[in-house]
């Protein structure tokens, strides 16, 4: 078995490198869409809200529902594609640590 100091250290330096991770997930940007490009919602990979575009040609009254509908399906786009590249990141930082079976990290 490990020194425990050995254990202590490598169970520091594996928080720090997921700290790193996470804090470099809010620096990644993803673009949820709908209706074919008329609404987009821009993420970071943590999920946190950017911004929101709309086409003009949506901006009529009679269009609410609809405009109302397709900001919901953005938001749901770009909530699902900042949950891939989240996994994917913090996949890449996990892939090189040795940790025990069953050992799960708190992300």
């Amino acid at each position: 078995m490990k020194d425990l100091n050995e254990i202590l250290g490598m169970a520091s330096r594996v928080q720090e490198e997921l700290q790193r991770a996470q804090d470099n997930l809010d620096k990644l940007e993803v673009e949820g869409a709908a209706g074919g490009g008329l609404v987009k919602v821009k993420a970071s990979a943590k999920g946190r809200i950017l911004g929101v575009s709309i086409d003009d040609s949506l901006l009529a009254p009679s269009e609410k529902q609809m405009l109302e509908d397709l900001i919901t399906a953005a938001f749901n786009d770009a909530r699902k594609k900042a949950d891939e590249v989240s996994n994917t990141e913090m996949g890449k930082m996990t892939a090189g640590l040795s940790l025990p079976p069953g050992f799960k990290l708190p992300f």
